[in-house]
């Protein structure tokens, strides 16, 4: 017997899915994990890149700073990209442009002209996500949405590995022009594969025509879905679990365990990899958990919330001078839900927006943890600069940002629950009335 939560994601219309699904959708999810091979290929570079720009750590941090805000800036636009031109023309877009960027940065001769190249690079990736989602949706059963939106994540995760074990030694090996350079060339390879296979839609399950009503009808789109509060619900639920982990990895998380903890590069390496690895078992975890019980989203991304709000004030507080080991271990372990617990955010947009805003409903949702990680990215690069690289007093700044979000979490949740439960009763009675 199917569960209540699920036949309760049952839509009536729904994709068939099946074989030519996953393979639509595995071409496009590999261009999502390009875009985060090069979005987080600086994080295994920030200490080559203050060397080869001589800069300092505000400096440093400016490079993902500029990244994320394009990135963060894009995702309503987007969102309402994928709503009117469909998935791949906007992630053909997006392929070109981070590609772009990707190579602009490995021949950068100058601070200011890499800082351009990973501008483009972020408005080429903030292409890539909401269209998975959106591809996702179009292919899948509605029921399945949450497993295939963590599986994206997974596969987002699975790219940050490779930047963590590949690209950290192409670095070191071949050099900065050569690693960066010979990196782009996925990219390439990304976007043949999608202009032969990707398809935006099954067959007989085309959306309906997208009223062209200029930008009367864009302003409508996004006051439609910021009404719904699970989708600020959403955006606040990304907020406050996406950032503590995105900026251990885009930027902060080498520099704090070689220069705060004195460990190797080596071995900083190895515990950023076990980030990655734990974020792909959760995201598994998760996907399964929220896909059967729906009522699961928000016990999941408070409790990864406060886990690692404790997990990260033991590691800053500890008495001696650096945090042992195991405590690293646990804090990275932890980290790694800090992904899969963000995806729940767009499980909670989803099912408050119909089809036609899906793209611009998660566009809203996914700016959340990027503006989070944008201001604490910033935060600790000030605070680093201003009290001589003291780690404990700039990565305080998560705490604030914790604190924020989770009073906005608290404050929505309520009015979130009543409203979908609204929407639910009202699709069981379309479903009941729609003719065999």
């Amino acid at each position: 017997m199917r569960s209540s939560s699920s036949s309760a994601l049952t839509l009536p219309g729904d994709p068939p899915g099946g074989r030519r699904a996953i393979m639509v959708w595995s071409v496009g999810v590999s261009v999502y994990f390009v875009a985060v091979i090069f979005r987080t290929s600086l994080g295994v570079a920030g200490l080559d890149a203050a060397d080869r720009f001589h800069v300092g750590a505000s400096a440093l941090s400016t490079f993902s700073i500029l990244q994320l805000l394009v990135y963060a800036g894009m995702q309503i636009p987007v969102g309402l990209m994928v709503d009117r031109l469909g998935t791949k023309k906007v992630l053909t877009l997006g392929v070109v442009l981070f590609t772009i960027g990707q190579l602009g940065f490995a021949f950068s001769p100058s601070y200011g002209t890499a800082l351009a190249s990973r501008a483009l690079l972020g408005c080429g990736d903030a292409m890539t996500f909401i269209s998975v989602l959106r591809l996702g949706t179009r292919w899948f059963p509605a029921r399945r949405g949450p497993l295939v939106a963590q599986l994206a994540g997974l596969v987002g995760m699975a790219g940050n590995l490779v930047s963590t074990l590949v690209l950290a030694r192409l670095l070191h090996g071949v050099g900065w022009t050569a690693a960066f350079a010979g990196s782009s060339l996925a990219g390439v390879v990304v976007l043949v594969l999608m202009l032969v296979f990707l398809k935006d839609h099954p067959e007989g399950h085309e959306p309906e025509p997208f009223p062209h009503q200029g930008a009367a009808y864009v302003r409508k789109q996004i006051a439609a879905s910021w009404r719904e509060p699970g989708t600020r619900l959403g955006l606040w639920v990304h907020f406050t679990t996406q950032f503590p982990a995105m900026v251990f990895l885009l930027l902060w998380g080498l520099p704090f365990l070689v220069e705060a903890q004195g460990l190797s590069r080596a071995t900083a390496g190895e515990l950023l990899t076990l980030v990655v690895l734990s974020n792909m078992f959760v995201g598994l975890v998760y996907g399964q958990i929220v896909a059967r019980h729906h009522a699961a989203r928000l016990p999941l991304a408070l409790g990864t919330v406060l886990s690692t709000a404790v997990v990260w004030a033991a590691a800053l507080a500890y008495p001696a001078d650096h945090a042992p080991m195991w405590l690293l271990v646990v804090l990275c372990t932890v980290l790694g839900a800090c992904g899969p617990a963000s995806m729940i955010g767009f499980d909670f947009a989803r099912p408050a927006n119909p089809p036609e805003r899906q793209g611009t409903a998660s566009g809203i949702t996914n700016m959340g943890g990027f503006v989070a990680s944008m201001t604490t990215l910033f935060a600790i690069g000030v605070l680093l600069d201003a009290t001589g690289d003291d780690y404990t007093v700039a990565f305080s700044a998560v705490f604030v940002l914790q604190a924020l979000g989770l009073s906005q979490i608290l404050r929505l949740r309520k009015q979130a629950a009543r409203r979908e439960r609204e929407r639910l009763v009202a699709s069981r009675v379309e479903t009941v009335h729609v003719p065999a």
